[in-house]
């Protein structure tokens, strides 16, 4: 009897556990799980002028695309195109997906959730027209290209809310005289230690140091080639940046630079895509390859990037996307490629091979004026 009554008091205390570590787990869903359904989302924006909307678009095992819902951003869009990379930016964990506001100059932040997105907070961007937003861990920068421009940074709290940063907020090359020289992008390297942005009407970019969160004077580089646009930097801390220059037939390119705490040095000089106005970027999550759109000509080129971060052209034509690809995002688990068309209002998807090769999957119908793209 004393042994049963063992048993069964084990036995319960068992279930009980098992009942109290349940809700404890479920907290600790993957990022895919976490970031509104399995086995990932797209995210762009509609931009608005009357009202912006974060799009959610669930992506399927395929990769195929199927529409979520519309999310208000509590903001205003701008109603044009903002010549940005970074209009989205999910957070590291994939719970927070952040927008851009460029009508009203604000920051909307949405709690990812797996049933879709919930508004949890909307700031002033600290400048005008924000354009693009980067991450690392609970620091948020936001690049304001109105105005003479500026970065200002803000701290994410545990429950999403944006706090400025004191003393964060700097200026472009300008010295924050004049007006805006055109900036494209800004983003954090891997490490945290350093925050890009280029400038594509004064063909610079500009490395700002970062000192416990704050982004310290920028040191200014002349870009190898002309019309620097996106960007996107490599676990290595190696960038890969395009070049438009200025939309000449057949003569955008992508350069290669080593980031090393608020420093740029560079690596290979504007590698040809032998396409036209190459503008937004992305690197594999293992640093081996980067893809451009190629604005001008309705093609997504890869590149071969050496583990000294050096570049040479894959394919000049590796996915074919019709008019005027804007942006692009990768999935989480690098399987597929999305690339954003403004010309015929679509989101073209691709299955990216473990040669760097795509192929195509099809498309998705997409509101005229949409801008950003974010995946995971």
């Amino acid at each position: 009897m004393k042994g049963y009554q063992f048993v069964h008091n084990l036995t319960t205390r068992l279930l009980l556990a098992a009942l109290f570590l349940i809700p404890i787990l479920a907290g600790f869903a993957g990022p895919a799980a976490a970031a509104g359904g399995n086995p990932g989302v797209v995210y762009t924006l509609s931009n608005a002028a009357s009202g912006n909307q974060v799009l959610a678009y669930n992506r399927g095992p395929d990769g195929a695309l199927s529409f979520q819902g519309a999310y208000n951003t509590g903001g205003l869009g701008s109603g044009a195109g903002l010549g940005s990379e970074g209009a989205l930016a999910l957070s590291n964990n994939n719970r927070w997906l952040f927008a851009v506001n460029a009508g009203d100059n604000k920051i909307s932040v949405f709690a990812v959730r797996r049933d879709g997105l919930i508004l949890a907070n909307v700031v002033g961007s600290g400048g005008d027209h924000p354009i693009s937003l980067t991450v690392n861990e609970d620091l948020l920068y936001v690049l304001n290209a109105g105005g003479s421009g500026n970065i200002t940074g803000f701290a994410i709290a545990p429950n999403g809310k944006l706090s400025p940063i004191p003393g964060s907020t700097q200026p472009l090359s300008n010295g924050g005289a004049g007006a805006a020289p055109g900036p494209a992008q800004v983003s954090f390297s891997p490490d945290g230690t350093t925050l890009v942005v280029t400038e594509k009407t004064s063909n610079l970019i500009d490395a700002y140091r970062m000192d416990n969160g704050v982004a310290m004077a920028p040191a200014v580089y002349s870009s190898a080639g002309a019309e620097p646009f996106g960007f996107a930097i490599d676990k290595r801390g190696d960038m890969v940046v395009s070049e438009a220059f200025g939309g000449a037939s057949g003569q955008s390119a992508l350069s290669s630079y080593a980031v090393n705490e608020g420093t740029l040095q560079v690596i290979s000089p504007s590698v040809k895509t032998t396409q036209t106005a190459a503008c937004w970027v992305v690197i594999s999550k293992n640093s081996k390859y980067a893809y451009t759109t190629n604005a001008g000509s309705g093609s997504i080129s890869s590149y071969r990037i050496g583990k000294d971060g050096s570049l040479s052209l894959l394919n000049a034509t590796a996915g074919l996307t019709g008019s005027s690809p804007i942006d692009m995002a990768l999935s989480n688990n690098n399987a597929f490629l999305y690339a954003l068309n403004s010309g015929n209002h679509t989101i073209s998807a691709f299955h990216v091979q473990s040669d760097g090769s795509l192929v195509p999957i099809g498309t998705t119908g997409v509101p005229a004026g949409s801008v950003g793209l974010a995946a995971s």
